[in-house]
């Protein structure tokens, strides 16, 4: 396969353009360290991830700040810790303080010169506007987990970016998915037929960071450790 084969290119925005296990570690880590919590950061995360994926799969219909608050109140029982009602609901409001990847807006300008690009996000589209604002490109769609009414890796939201690729007038086989976590993104959308993209964000860390063990083995078509290092090689290869 070719990049220029592709006439679009579908996205996971947190954890792939928007560092969301900064933004989550900057609100838990606190929270729990007060509480005499020694779990570190990696540890926290990899406890988060478990409860969000939960959370998602078992109320799929709530919007984003929502499970957000509720992962942190099933972590807290996790834990053995406290969480009040304030700090639950500062945690599910604070995605728009959540920082993009230092080259996620550089690398989606220069992406855009050659394909369409698409979001397919697991939040609400409230949060989502805020992150978008922070990346400066405008989006030929935007699918989000209130619109579809699932959480990936759900196979509907997949289904649900296939009918997106469909009104805008592109065949499925020119897209290309562009994601960071293999558990979410990659194993449903190879199930689907969707050629892929890693963000391997954690390339130089062990372990899964806040997004579960995908559970199964999958292969991405394409690797790259920055959506620098991705903009890069398909520039090369368009021009």
């Amino acid at each position: 396969m070719k990049f220029a084969d592709f006439d679009a290119l579908s996205f996971d925005c947190y954890g792939t353009l928007i560092d969301w296990e900064a933004g989550i570690a900057s609100v838990v880590q606190p929270w729990a360290s007060a509480q005499g919590c020694t779990l570190n950061r990696e540890q926290l995360l990899a406890a988060y991830a478990e409860q969000e994926s939960e959370a998602e799969a078992a109320y799929p219909t709530e919007r984003y700040p929502d499970i957000l608050a509720r992962s942190l109140a099933k972590l807290s029982q996790q834990l053995g810790l406290t969480v009040t009602m304030a700090e639950m609901e500062r945690f599910g409001f604070s995605v728009p303080d959540w920082p993009t990847f230092h080259d996620s807006a550089r690398a989606l300008v220069s992406l855009q010169k050659s394909h369409r690009l698409i979001i397919l996000s697991n939040v609400d589209r409230q949060s989502f506007a805020a992150s978008q604002a922070k990346l400066g490109v405008d989006f030929d769609a935007i699918i989000t987990a209130e619109d579809v009414g699932t959480y990936k890796p759900d196979p509907r939201n997949f289904e649900a970016l296939t009918a997106t690729i469909k009104n805008l007038g592109i065949q499925s086989e020119k897209v290309l998915h562009v994601a960071q976590s293999l558990f979410h993104d990659h194993v449903p959308a190879k199930a689907i037929g969707l050629a892929t993209v890693w963000i391997d964000r954690r390339h130089d860390r062990p372990g899964w960071g806040a997004t579960p063990d995908p559970g199964k083995n999958v292969k991405p078509d394409y690797v790259f450790p920055s959506m620098n290092a991705f903009a890069a090689a398909v520039h090369k290869e368009t021009t």
